[in-house]
């Protein structure tokens, strides 16, 4: 179904926990995509999410690394220039409430050109992205 997509923090929790709802669409999803994207700021959000789920960090550190050294990810490094236009957007959408690390993942996407995003987080499809983790 997708060729390009990038890799929200819910979606790579899905791929992760085999007991989350999604996570054989996840698995389904992403294998099947031609290029899958993220940010280091999804990344990071990973741990954060994983570590409230109760997920012992050897595993999150174990999931990281493998995200990390994948060839088949490719990670968008936010710089200064990304984060201020994460931030501009916040700012336009003063109305939103999602957060800086979607706000730099919905700029990566319109740059890039990208449309689908694996996550079930409904501010994708607020901002208009399909979201393809839903029921």
């Amino acid at each position: 179904m997708t060729n390009n997509m990038l890799v929200d923090t819910s979606g790579f929790f899905s791929l992760y926990d085999k007991a989350d709802e999604y996570h054989w669409q996840a698995v389904s999803f992403y294998d099947a995509a031609v290029k899958r994207l993220t940010t280091n700021y999804v990344l990071a959000e990973y741990t954060a999410l994983a570590q409230v789920r109760g997920v012992p960090r050897r595993e999150i550190i174990k999931f990281s690394d493998l995200i990390l050294d994948d060839k088949a990810v490719e990670i968008i490094w936010v710089d200064e220039t990304l984060h201020r236009q994460a931030v501009a957007l916040m700012r336009e959408r003063a109305d939103k409430n999602y957060s800086l690390c979607d706000a730099a993942s919905f700029v990566v996407m319109r740059e890039r050109g990208i449309t689908e995003s694996l996550t079930t987080d409904k501010h994708f499809r607020q901002e208009g992205f399909v979201r393809l983790l839903e029921k």
